[in-house]
């Protein structure tokens, strides 16, 4: 079954008086599943195509269809409870709010799909201990190191059981041995709960921890290899 269908998808900037594409005509398909790592230079479209599948960019031109639908002829209310509901998001600056606890940003997307507070509780707890952060649960972000913060990202992104997950160059900010545990972990929720993982880096190494590796140089995309 394909999660992920990108036909001919192309995202076009006017800047002054140029046109630069971002996206230039990928077509991509990814099946349930499936880890694909996109590979590439900072500037080469990795990011674009993360937000583009997760519902965040609308293309100038082009489909995208996640687990069957398209995201584009949705409305922005639909679309929104969509990533809401079936897509996690892991990014390269954590993205955690500052004055809330690791508990608190975990537990945050379950208040926003209306979850019951003890059903929010038991879940959140659940994601944490799963990322090794059991004891960590109420120090603020400032509070933990930068590999931990990742952790607790990947909880909040896994908290809702998602379909999908999309990471942003999840180890960029980490050193090595702290962005391997994370990539182990990436790896490991992919295998263990057949989640969707959709994987931007700039790192060879790590892109070929993926079963398939797409290259992105100028805003198009060829794969280069599979595991």
């Amino acid at each position: 079954m394909t999660m992920i269908d990108l036909e001919t998808v192309t995202k076009t900037y006017e800047m002054g008086s140029s046109r630069v594409n971002a996206l230039d005509n990928v077509t991509l398909r990814i099946g349930d599943g499936e880890f694909i790592s996109v590979v590439g230079p900072s500037g080469c479209g990795k990011s674009s195509l993360l937000f583009v599948t997760g519902g965040l960019l609308t293309p100038t031109s082009g489909t995208v269809t996640v687990d069957g639908t398209s995201l584009y002829e949705l409305t922005p209310r639909e679309r929104a409870r969509l990533r809401r509901e079936m897509v996690g998001f892991v990014f390269q600056s954590y993205e955690l709010i500052p004055y809330l606890t690791a508990f608190e940003n975990v537990a945050l997307p379950l208040y926003l799909l209306g979850l019951s507070q003890e059903e929010q509780e038991e879940r959140a707890v659940t994601a944490l201990e799963s990322v090794g952060l059991e004891k960590r649960m109420q120090h603020k972000p400032s509070e933990l190191s930068g590999g931990e913060q990742q952790r607790v990202s990947i909880a909040r992104a896994l908290v809702k059981s998602p379909k999908l997950l999309l990471a942003d160059e999840p180890t960029g900010n980490l050193d090595q041995k702290t962005g391997k545990e994370v990539m182990d972990m990436l790896a490991y929720l992919n295998e263990s709960q057949g989640v969707t993982l959709l994987l931007a880096t700039h790192d060879l190494a790590k892109a070929q921890r993926g079963a398939r590796i797409v290259e992105m140089n100028d805003g198009q995309a060829r794969e280069i290899g599979r595991r």
